[in-house]
């Protein structure tokens, strides 16, 4: 809604508020002569048109999203104090979907990772979560991050996408196996945002009123039913309808159905972090539910369509490093990576007050030592710009140890996690394929994965990726590497292998 509530008094103002003579003609000299420089109305126009578009996200530049409310049903008090997952709380909130690899332009029902942000306006300050549609990811470092997207992105000389560049990346970097069974086999390509599942992805902290600490991991689970695309229908959808998932999500709710999610957490008490058989901070392993079963926190509903697009979705926000009281981070690489990248790159894409603008701005009051920059209208007046200061404006001044932390010590190294008895990289990927997915799924699954190998891959990635598939599951790998060799394999949809 614009923040301007009384109309004004011309059919049309420049953006001093003044009248604007003419929004169909250009001033010149005469009705065939030269426009002049004078026609500030015109220059204004043409200026702005030339920065109208925000810089695209990168990734996840092509998406939607719609607000909303959660409401915590059960009580979680146990595990945490935020305010917003106490029994009986409603929170606004927004949700942003997106692909991964594609562009702005890019058609929305390639197969694809999904992202699955949200953001919570509580009254402790904006929470925000940004996930995926996977409860797992690519890698584990954030300093492989840069260079898994790229990988995923285009060739620097032709400007095309490649599947071989794809493939080379995942199989040198072998952590890379549990997503990408799971990209590319039935959960890849989702009917809908509506029709699919969100995840934390991450290990977060939840700390509670007496200071007891806790890890969880957050699961999103679709009222509508989960529903996939198969290759062939994504394939044609695309070509059809390249905003196939924007347009549902808007029509939707516009008709007044409006989707929702149950959430629920998985919780594993602090210590057991120390002893698990598993690294619980590691990004492309998942918790068993047999071990840490799920426990359901409140239901996440979508009923508002955005009023502007780019002022309340493109300028959208997102951070997992805006936390609340009550939750925390964790020990694993990739969130601390993210938790300062995600920010900065907002600083970047929008400006240095991008958490000014309405869609980021939190609904309790904001006391902020950052100060200055382009586009501040958000300011303190004549109080004091420092801290500490003496003219009584308040400063946080807390010391010792904090409630969401927890122990590290160690010499300085670059090194990957210290291995656990469960932490090979494909072991659950294995069980994916032979337990999660019914014959006709893995059938699915070798047509997909040797679809990709098909268009475009050479030696030596060729053969190192049916290694890598045979490391998943021997016979998987074996069928895949028949159907290249023997050229039988279908021919790769657009987008496919995306990461």
């Amino acid at each position: 809604m614009s923040d301007h509530s009384d109309k004004p008094k011309f059919p049309s103002t420049m953006s001093t508020g003044a009248p604007a003579v003419s929004d169909r003609f250009s001033l010149s000299v005469g009705a065939d002569g030269p426009i002049v420089l004078s026609d500030v109305h015109f220059l204004e126009q043409m200026a702005h048109f030339n920065r109208e578009k925000t810089i695209e996200r990168q990734p996840h530049a092509k998406g939607s999203g719609a607000f909303g409310t959660f409401e915590t049903t059960e009580d979680v008090s146990r595990f945490t104090k935020a305010a917003l997952f106490q029994k009986g709380a409603q929170t606004e909130m927004l949700a942003r979907f997106s692909t991964v690899a594609g562009e702005q332009g890019s058609p929305d029902t390639w197969r694809d990772v999904r992202g699955f942000s949200l953001k919570f306006y509580t009254s402790e300050g904006n929470y925000d979560l940004v996930g995926n549609n996977t409860p797992i990811f690519f890698v584990r470092d954030p300093m492989k991050f840069p260079h898994f997207i790229r990988s995923q992105k285009r060739l620097p000389d032709s400007g095309l996408r490649d599947n071989h560049m794809q493939w080379d990346f995942w199989t040198l970097n072998p952590e890379s196996a549990h997503q990408v069974t799971y990209l590319l086999g039935p959960r890849g390509l989702p009917r809908t945002w509506r029709h699919m599942n969100g995840y934390g992805s991450h290990t977060y902290m939840w700390v509670n009123e007496d200071g007891d600490r806790f890890w969880v991991k957050y699961h999103f689970h679709t009222n509508q039913g989960m529903k996939f695309f198969t290759d062939e229908e994504a394939s044609l959808m695309s070509g059809r309808d390249a905003d196939f998932h924007r347009r549902d999500l808007f029509d939707a709710i516009a008709k007044g159905d409006f989707p929702s999610w149950e959430m629920s957490v998985q919780v594993m008490p602090y210590e057991d972090a120390k002893t698990y058989r598993i690294n619980p901070f590691d990004l492309t392993k998942v918790w068993p539910h047999a071990d840490y079963p799920l426990i359901k926190v409140g239901r996440m509903t979508l009923n508002r369509n955005p009023e502007n697009f780019h002022a309340q979705i493109e300028q959208a926000a997102f951070s997992p490093g805006n936390t609340v009281p009550g939750i925390g981070l964790s020990p694993d690489k990739m969130l601390q990576g993210r938790a300062f990248a995600y920010n900065d790159a907002q600083r970047n894409r929008i400006g240095a007050n991008f958490h000014q603008l309405p869609v980021n701005r939190p609904k309790v009051p904001v006391n902020t030592y950052m100060f200055g920059g382009p586009m501040e209208y958000l300011h303190t007046g004549s109080a004091p710009v420092y801290a500490p200061n003496s003219a009584n404006r308040p400063w946080s001044d807390e010391q010792g140890r904090v409630d969401n932390g927890w122990q590290a010590d160690g010499d300085m190294v670059r090194s990957a996690y210290t291995l656990r008895p469960g932490d090979d990289d494909f072991s659950q990927p294995g069980t994916m394929v032979r337990e999660v997915f019914s014959e006709a799924e893995r059938e699915a699954l070798v047509n997909t994965v040797a679809g990709s190998l098909s268009g475009g891959v050479r030696e030596p990635v060729l053969s190192r990726a049916f290694d890598y598939w045979k490391s998943i599951d021997a016979g998987i790998g074996a069928r895949i590497e028949e159907k290249v060799r023997a050229g039988a394999a279908p021919q790769p949809a657009e987008g496919m292998g995306e990461g």
